[in-house]
């Protein structure tokens, strides 16, 4: 990616993407922050970008088909704000396109949520610590048919049902009240609301099983594992979840970006070569255990016995070479033949390398809308809890 004179431009094999669905498509990411720790007490927007993003990385083509929902809802709440003086005609027309650009949003949600509801649920009950089951699901608010029974056609249908039904209302109020835009995701536990019932451990439990199921979902879906990027989650996990993630993280063999403040963790998520690096007063260096040596931290071998969480680790030296390539010495081999290496990888806050962050206009009447990707995507979802209360905001490219 490359951002100059006011333009973003995406390569990939050093040749230009003819479109971001093509270069999205050749690479997944799962990012992992603190704030998305707080999805299940959230509000309905949340939730709707937390689910977006993970569609998006599983359908690269949602991109383009969340921004044409996007589109027409902003068309269709432009028109509104007329009020009576709207003619009925552009409506029907702008109801049309909505109905069958929100179907299709409804179709990638649901398919993605078969793929992940089982295997966030099974992950949930490992780490829970709780005998109630979870449940994660989704539903067309305005949809009184069984969801899962409904083609894209007959969803299409519906909507278009529930938008003439609410047009009055709509009018009134001067944006649209029923679509993708105003959905939620429910989050349960023991049959009840996690938002409402579920302990502040609980609920993180509930997120950190849908991100490993989002890990396990892309690798089963695209055959390779997406890149991992952890930015401090481990600051808001218990002791026994922080284990339990690291611990994952050593055995996914995933490519995974970790920053935290806790030493003991990066060793307890070492897996193969792991080149440290620290930050001090916004420099960053590889650790030096002495002159033109680094700290590269590996996982135990085969009939090695895991380090625990907050012990020593397994530690192998390696010299920093010029132009930042961390070499391990030939004295302390990989063990069981694994060749003789250690990736440097980029410092700073690897979510927001990978996903900046866009400058977003905020507007009295808010129309919402997705965003899978909402640094590039012309929607983001971030409405009210309510009645869809919300405005799009448009990043830059």
């Amino acid at each position: 990616m490359e951002v100059g004179g006011g333009v973003r431009q995406a390569f990939v094999d050093g040749k230009k993407a003819s479109s971001l669905e093509e270069y999205f498509g050749g690479v997944a990411v799962v990012a992992f922050t603190p704030d998305d720790l707080e999805v299940v007490k959230g509000g309905p927007e949340a939730r709707r970008t937390f689910l977006d993003r993970a569609v998006f990385n599983r359908f690269p083509a949602f991109l383009k088909e969340s921004r044409d929902y996007a589109r027409a809802l902003k068309n269709r709440n432009r028109l509104l704000r007329d009020g009576p003086a709207a003619e009925a005609a552009y409506l029907d027309a702008y109801d049309e396109t909505l109905a069958r650009a929100g179907a299709r949003v409804y179709v990638r949600r649901r398919a993605l949520m078969a793929e992940l509801a089982p295997r966030a649920q099974a992950t949930f009950a490992s780490i829970g610590r709780t005998v109630d089951p979870a449940a994660y699901g989704y539903h067309p608010a305005h949809l009184a048919q069984e969801f899962a029974e409904v083609d894209e056609v007959r969803l299409a249908d519906a909507l278009l049902e529930a938008l003439a039904g609410r047009r009055r209302r709509d009018l009134e109020r001067g944006f649209t009240s029923v679509g993708p835009h105003v959905d939620d995701v429910a989050v349960t536990l023991g049959g009840r609301s996690a938002r409402a019932y579920a302990s502040q451990g609980q609920q993180r439990a509930l997120v950190l099983g849908w991100k490993i199921a989002e890990i396990e979902n892309l690798h089963a879906a695209l055959g390779f594992l997406p890149l991992l990027l952890l930015d401090d989650v481990s600051s808001e996990l218990d002791p026994e979840r922080n284990a339990y993630l690291m611990g994952y993280l050593a055995a996914s063999g995933a490519q995974v970006f970790l920053t935290t403040t806790d030493a003991s963790l990066v060793r307890a998520a070492a897996a193969h070569d792991t080149l440290w690096m620290d930050v001090h007063a916004g420099q960053v260096a590889p650790r030096l255990l002495e002159t033109g040596t680094s700290e590269v931290v590996r996982a135990p071998g085969p009939g090695e016995a895991p380090a625990p969480v907050g012990g020593v680790g397994h530690l192998v030296r390696g010299h920093v070479a010029e132009g930042g390539e961390a070499e391990l010495r030939p004295e302390d081999p990989v063990s069981h033949g694994e060749e003789e290496r250690a990736e440097h990888r980029p410092p700073g806050d690897a979510h927001e390398e990978a996903h900046p962050r866009a400058e977003q206009e905020h507007h009295p009447h808010r129309e919402g809308h997705l965003a899978p990707a909402p640094e590039l995507a012309e929607g983001h979802p971030h409405g009210d809890e309510g009645d869809g209360q919300e405005e799009p905001r448009q990043p830059e490219r």
